[in-house]
């Protein structure tokens, strides 16, 4: 039984969306459950599931449910609702005043981090930025003219934008949004890229190295429209911390002007700073600059866990990223061996997808939160002859979801069974609260040759694709 109902004009964020998804799915005889705001992807995913959508804006909340009978769809109805009505803490007493309305009216703050839809993120923004806040700007869909304001008010501040879509930083030693939990080191990250941020700090870690700060800077940061503006503002801090003993920039392919600006920028900073852009290198190359400028030793492996290099179908390679940089780093190096490697889901030959991309997060949870996304796309995946090798990522870290290897296995054994082989690039480092080793177990379990090494994994990954087009 379907059943799909509408609430006009009622705005919910993706973390409270995802926790009624799953509320609703929670409930016995119910197969499938979604609760999302109507954006045009959401409308689609709606009828993919085969539900018949109703007249829907995008900001209206819609409810969907497949269940055996009437009696559990109308639980798992009540149980969403319940989720949507729970109260936040903040609003239920437990603070001894009431929560500022206004991110500028936080006293004695030194920086904002704003999650809001990206129409109205440069308000909030600015607001911080007038009280004399640093700004880390998680919130995506920015326009870019916004995103250029809010730089050049921080530079004539003196202060810093994180963003927009900043998902990643390390403030001395504290993980916001998406982190990994890193040892205190000598080591400065500045980074157009949250993944490119995360592999570099589990490389590093892996090699006994920690890290004092990254700084995530939005991936268009190096575009040159807005030419690095928070990547120099971001290496003048970093330079002048007395602890940061050697720089990393990390980003996706700058634009050639903010490429030549940064460049110039870090041979000048008084430091020793490696550069790595992606398309000229893997992330392991990079761990390798950072550690010989601190004179450590380069490691020639990272970690692997259960290398299942076995028959499997033959086919070809499809891979489902949570992150840009890490799908960016798998095409390069896998490109090499495969050839054209497309990066739309709906390809007929080798394609990498990141699900993270605006066009698949719009209304819904980042996939790192929710792998909801990923496991329909590893079913389809489970069910095409023609897929012999799947390619994915598992970031681990706070603000991750606290048992990726729990959501996604089943569907990886699924996919094993089904005859194709799978490839996990596995982000995390030992301390992180996931439990690196029990999630590589877990994985490795259902079948995976899981990697450290994102470049590692996707080397691997067209190996077992055996170079077939």
């Amino acid at each position: 039984m379907d059943r799909v109902e509408v609430r006009r004009g009622r705005y919910f964020d993706s973390v409270r969306l995802m926790a009624a998804s799953a509320a609703a799915e929670a409930v016995p005889g119910v197969q499938r459950a979604l609760v999302a705001m109507a954006t045009d992807l959401n409308r689609t995913l709606l009828t993919g599931l085969g539900f018949t959508a109703p007249d829907l804006g995008p900001d209206d909340l819609v409810l969907a449910v497949r269940g055996a009978d009437e009696t559990a769809v109308t639980a798992a109805l009540a149980a969403a609702d319940a989720a949507l009505a729970a109260t936040p803490h903040a609003a239920a007493g437990l603070l001894e005043t009431p929560a500022p309305r206004r991110v500028g009216a936080v006293a004695g703050a030194s920086l904002a981090l704003i999650s809001v839809p990206g129409p109205h993120a440069f308000v909030e923004a600015m607001d911080a930025l007038e009280a004399g806040m640093s700004v880390l700007l998680f919130s995506d869909n920015v326009p870019l003219a916004q995103e250029i304001a809010l730089k050049q008010e921080a530079a004539r501040r003196g202060l810093l934008v994180m963003g927009p879509g900043a998902g990643t930083a390390v403030v001395h030693g504290v993980g916001l949004g998406f982190a990994n939990a890193v040892r205190p080191g000598p080591v400065g990250i500045v980074g157009a890229s949250g993944t490119g941020i995360q592999q570099l700090c589990c490389l590093l870690d892996d090699a006994g190295v920690g890290v004092r700060h990254a700084l995530g800077t939005g991936s268009r940061d190096l575009h040159d429209e807005v030419g690095g503006a928070s990547t120099l503002a971001a290496l003048d801090a970093l330079a002048s911390d007395p602890e940061v003993e050697v720089i990393a920039v990390v980003s996706k392919p700058p634009g050639p002007e903010a490429a030549e600006r940064v460049r110039a920028a870090a041979a000048d900073c008084g430091k020793p700073a490696a550069v790595a852009f992606m398309g000229e290198g893997t992330l392991e190359e990079a761990t390798g600059d950072v550690l010989r400028l601190l004179g450590r030793p380069v490691l020639q492996a990272y970690r692997d866990w259960a290398l299942a290099e076995g028959a499997h179908r033959p086919g070809r390679l499809f891979g489902l990223f949570s992150g840009g940089t890490l799908r960016d780093e798998a095409r390069m190096v896998a490109g090499a061996v495969l050839g054209e490697i497309s990066t739309g889901a709906e390809a007929p030959g080798h394609a990498l997808v990141d699900l993270g991309d605006e066009e698949y997060t719009r209304g819904r949870p980042h996939p790192m939160i929710d792998h909801r996304t990923r496991l329909d796309f590893l079913a389809q995946a489970a069910a095409d002859a023609s897929v012999g090798v799947v390619l994915l990522d598992v970031v681990l870290g706070y603000g991750a979801h606290p048992d990726p290897a729990g959501a996604l296995a089943p569907a990886v054994a699924d996919l094993t069974t089904a005859g194709a082989a799978a490839v996990v690039s596995l982000c995390g480092t030992a301390a992180d609260p996931q439990g690196r080793e029990r999630q590589a177990a877990a994985l490795a379990e259902a079948g995976a040759s899981v990697l450290l090494s994102n470049a590692a994994a996707a080397r691997l990954a067209a190996r077992l694709t055996g170079g077939a087009r």
